[in-house]
């Protein structure tokens, strides 16, 4: 069983929504292919914890179909870096399942599927090494996260192969998309590549609308 949970925003209220999923069962429906926290289990003692932290078969049973061929990591030596927000185009597109080794971030997915009602919105979380949370990022999102400390780990695993034809991207400051990142633009450390993407105005999607609106941010509590 897993316990899935949602954040719903209404009245200037926050709701907090669980439900249980049960793993085993053929009727269970399948999640959607959407931005997604995973929240893997942890055993603690006195010696610290044991976590596994990506078992496919359990993504599978789940609904998340992805064979993640390649892991990449980061290190980010100063708060405030920010890298995005990226993805890679098709036939090399890229789903990502996102875990932080050391330290925190703010992880952003950003809907870039052409003709789908929530193009350009936005989900995020925090993601640090302390909680263990994931975020899993299908096909059709970009992505960029920001450091909330020095000395920050990343590592993702991705879908598909390093296409260097293939990268793609849009600024992180793009109006309208209009993310509020908790720091101002003097305080963001960025790459030359980073600074010349483009704007989403300008840019023509590769990706195609599969008829699932992006929704609140859930939670998969596999704890």
């Amino acid at each position: 069983m897993a316990r899935v949970a949602a954040v719903l925003r209404g009245g200037g209220q926050r709701y907090h929504v669980f439900c249980w999923l049960d793993l085993m069962s053929a009727a269970s429906d399948p999640v959607p292919p959407l931005p997604l926290i995973i929240v893997p289990k942890r055993h603690v003692d006195n010696r610290g914890w044991f976590g596994e932290t990506f078992n496919d078969k359990r993504l599978r049973d789940l609904g998340i179909a992805c064979t993640f061929v390649q892991d990449n990591q980061t290190r980010s030596a100063r708060t405030g870096t920010l890298r995005g927000f990226h993805f890679q185009k098709p036939p090399a597109a890229q789903a990502k399942l996102i875990s932080v080794l050391h330290g925190r971030i703010l992880d952003v997915a950003v809907d870039m599927r052409r003709n789908s009602p929530t193009y350009g919105k936005y989900v995020s979380a925090e993601l640090s090494s302390d909680d263990g949370k994931q975020l899993f990022i299908p096909i059709g999102f970009a992505h960029g996260f920001l450091t909330l400390e020095d000395g920050v780990s990343v590592l993702y695993k991705v879908s598909d192969y390093y296409a260097p034809s293939g990268e793609g991207g849009i600024r992180w400051d793009d109006p309208d998309i209009a993310f509020p990142w908790p720091f101002q633009g003097a305080d963001i450390i960025l790459s030359e590549r980073d600074e010349g993407l483009p704007f989403l105005a300008d840019l023509e999607s590769p990706f195609p609308y599969d008829g699932n609106p992006l929704k609140e941010l859930p939670a998969l509590d596999l704890r």
